[in-house]
């Protein structure tokens, strides 16, 4: 069976740093089911493919196993040329560093997303080709999954596909996600499950998981329908979702509100008025409040009927279990219930369910990513969601001497991984605005200082050849 990766990044040979494997050589390793070799069919400065070929002994895989049954079906079968759990076992032992994200060498590579293509040209897919691209889909790939024909093609087509994935991602993430969901797609392994098994895929789907639409059948399958194995590991994803509410700057109840600056309405109030001013002036009927915490800014949408349908996401499970006790979901009218959809997802990961809108709000969300999945974010909202109007709150990382009780060079809130000054931000909004058809202006949000401006800078982008309402 064989899994080949290529990039074009160039010079595209930093592939071998990344895979710890170097272009120039063969290497072979034995493992219980055979033998797993790593070498590259090609490597130019322009392309480099990395190719991970698993040889396996269909004796030395049923050697140790005990019991009865046919035996001929334990020599003949698809286990030695259709991917599954024993490719996912060599690309763990062949890649075992690269799938940790770290690179000594290089590690600003390591960080950083590569134009990337997988190919695994046999793969036995229970669900086909459509649930292929349900998978895979949403961790931000372009799918192609083609189902081979059997033979003689009257036959129809077989449960293999040919799987080839595009995209530009870290090449540890795109590791992780074939190590967890090869064995989830043929549905089978060719070892024992055990307890072990849920730290194993928290270990592996920890960043994407969580947030993934069919996460449930990923967890039932790779943990091989145990139920309760499936359970624990759903309750710990659940837990996993790293981000308390209280860590949010927008889950905060509102009676928890306090004035941020020097003035009677509290900093947070204004910045949802300022938001719903834009929204209401560009015309928006379909809103997306992504990272909406505890629902605040969704409440409002929903008290304004011009807002036809709201859409409120979170990465956080227990975020959006405190938005919809704020909401009170288990109260709320019939006819205000259908304008809303609330589900958690992530947004460095595309989601299908984001398309469609004609505004997305993006409130104080921004600074509580590191900086390195900002760009997967970009994909997400700005290229593949689309929305005519894009809304973005962050602190003025200029405004921070004014509040009395923060230390010199400290943020604001426990989870900031970054606070931008308006140069920086501005210098962000403009490249992105650039970068996918938006022309991106800004307004104050709070009482401006004449020097240090405004507590929160405000973004509004709108895309290209759209005019406010």
């Amino acid at each position: 069976m064989l899994l080949t990766i290529t990039t074009t990044r160039a010079p595209a040979t930093d592939l071998g740093y990344l895979l710890h494997k170097h272009p120039d050589r063969v290497q072979a390793s034995t493992l219980s089911a055979g033998t797993a070799h790593v070498f590259y069919p090609q490597a130019t400065p322009d392309r480099c493919t990395a190719a991970l070929l698993l040889e396996v002994d269909p004796v030395g895989l049923v050697r140790d196993r005990k019991g009865g049954g046919a035996e001929l079906a334990q020599y003949v079968n698809d286990r030695p040329y259709a991917a599954s759990s024993l490719l996912a076992v060599a690309l763990k032992d062949a890649f075992r560093t690269a799938l940790t994200g770290r690179c000594d060498a290089r590690p600003e590579l390591a960080a950083g997303t590569l134009p990337l293509e997988l190919h695994v040209p046999a793969l036995r897919c229970r669900g086909g080709e459509a649930l292929a691209h349900r998978i895979f889909n949403p961790l931000g790939w372009h799918t192609e999954a083609k189902a081979q024909p059997f033979t003689p093609a009257a036959w129809g087509d077989s449960p293999y596909l040919d799987l080839r994935l595009t995209g530009e991602l870290r090449l540890a993430d795109a590791l992780n996600h074939l190590y967890v969901l090869l064995p989830v797609l043929d549905d089978a392994k060719h070892y024992w499950v055990a307890a072990d098994e849920v730290d194993k895929l928290i270990r592996a789907g920890g960043d994407w998981l969580a947030g993934h639409p069919e996460k449930d059948l990923i967890a039932r399958r790779y943990l091989s329908h145990q139920k309760r194995l499936t359970r624990s590991a759903l309750a710990r994803l659940a837990e996993a979702d790293e981000t308390e509410p209280e860590a949010l700057d927008n889950a905060v109840p509102e009676e928890d509100e306090t004035a941020e600056a020097d003035t009677r309405k509290p900093l947070a109030v204004q910045r949802r008025e300022a938001i719903l001013a834009v929204l209401r002036e560009r015309g928006a009927r379909r809103v997306g409040d992504l990272g909406c915490g505890s629902g605040a800014l969704t409440r409002d949408l929903l008290a304004d009927a011009r807002f036809e349908h709201v859409t409120a996401v979170d990465v956080s499970a227990r975020a959006l279990q405190l938005a919809a006790r704020q909401l009170k979901l288990d109260q709320m009218p019939a006819r205000k219930r259908e304008r809303l959809s609330i589900f958690q997802t992530s947004l460095t990961y595309r989601d299908a369910r984001l398309a469609g809108l004609d505004a997305a709000v993006l409130m104080e969300v921004i600074e509580h990513l590191d900086p390195d999945r900002i760009p997967a974010l970009e994909r997400v909202v700005f290229g593949a969601a689309a929305p005519a109007t894009v809304v973005v709150t962050t602190p003025n990382a200029e405004y921070n001497a004014h509040f009395e009780t923060l230390p010199a060079g400290a943020l604001r809130h426990r989870d900031h991984r970054f606070e931008w000054t308006r140069a920086e931000f501005n210098l962000w909004a403009e490249r992105v605005g650039a970068s996918y058809g938006y022309r991106a202006s800004f307004l104050p949000v709070g009482p401006e200082d004449p020097a240090d401006g405004p507590p929160t800078q405000l973004a509004v982008f709108t895309k290209s050849g759209e005019e406010a309402a």
